[in-house]
C-alpha cells in the first residue's frame, strides 16, 4: 500500500513537473514572440523615420522642384515688400525682380512686346508667378526669336526689350535673377522650369490676363 502511495505522489509530482515545464515554456514563447515583434516595430520604426530623411534631405517627389535649388549664376533676394503704389519706384536691381507695385499688372500669358514696359506693371506679373525675359541690343537676333518662341508659348511669361541690364538676356522671376548670353544656354529652361508658378510666387494661380496688354 505505502508502495502503491508512493508511486502515485512521484507521478504526481511528475506531472506537476511537466506542467509547469510545459508552462515555462510557453511563456519563453510568448517573450520570444513579444520580443521579436517589438523589434521589428523598432527597426521598422528606424527604416522608415531614415527613408524620411533621406526624402527629405534629397527633395525627393517630382514636385516640380519650384524655388527650391538655387540655378548657378542666379542672384535672389528675399523680404521683398508687396505694396500697391501708384507711384515710379526705385528698385536696387535692374530689371526689378519684386518689391512695391503698380496695382494693374502687365498681361504676361506668353505675351511678346516690341517696346519696354513700365517697371511696376512687370513687377505685379512676377507677384503673379510669371517669369519676364528682356534682353538689350546685345542679344543676338537668333536669340531673340528664340525666347519669343519660348515665351510665346508658355503662360505666365513676357518678354520685352530693355536698355539698362548687364547681360544682354535676362530673366526674372520674384526674387530671382539669372543673366546669360545666348538663349540655348541650359539654364535657360532650368529657369522656366522652376520659376514659372513657382513656388517663390506670392499669389500663385492669379491671372496673367485682364491687365496692361501695352
Amino acid at each position: 500500500m505505502g508502495s502503491a502511495n508512493s508511486k502515485a505522489k512521484a507521478n504526481d509530482r511528475r506531472a506537476r513537473v511537466e506542467e509547469i515545464r510545459r508552462q515555462e515554456q510557453a511563456r519563453e514563447r510568448r517573450n520570444r514572440i513579444i520580443t521579436i515583434t517589438a523589434c521589428t516595430a523598432i527597426l521598422a520604426g528606424l527604416v522608415g523615420g531614415g527613408f524620411y530623411l533621406v526624402n527629405s534631405a534629397g527633395g525627393g517627389g517630382d514636385d516640380k522642384g519650384k524655388a527650391a535649388a538655387s540655378i548657378s549664376g542666379e542672384k535672389s533676394w528675399s523680404g521683398l515688400t508687396q505694396n500697391h503704389v501708384t507711384k515710379d519706384v526705385d528698385y536696387p536691381m535692374s530689371p526689378p525682380a519684386g518689391g512695391d507695385h503698380n496695382p494693374v499688372w502687365q498681361n504676361c500669358n506668353g505675351d511678346v512686346y516690341d517696346k519696354p514696359l513700365t517697371d511696376e506693371n512687370a513687377v505685379h506679373s512676377l507677384e503673379h508667378g510669371a517669369v519676364w525675359v528682356t534682353y538689350t541690343s546685345k542679344a543676338a537676333d537668333a536669340d531673340v526669336k528664340a525666347l519669343r518662341d519660348r515665351v510665346a508659348k508658355t503662360p505666365y511669361s513676357l518678354m520685352s526689350p530693355y536698355t539698362d541690364q548687364a547681360s544682354p538676356i535676362t530673366l526674372t522671376a520674384w526674387g530671382h535673377q539669372l543673366g546669360v548670353t545666348k538663349a540655348d544656354d541650359p539654364r535657360v529652361a532650368t529657369f522656366f522650369d522652376t520659376y514659372v508658378q513657382g513656388d517663390q510666387t506670392p499669389e500663385p494661380g492669379a491671372p496673367c490676363t485682364g491687365g496692361k496688354a501695352s
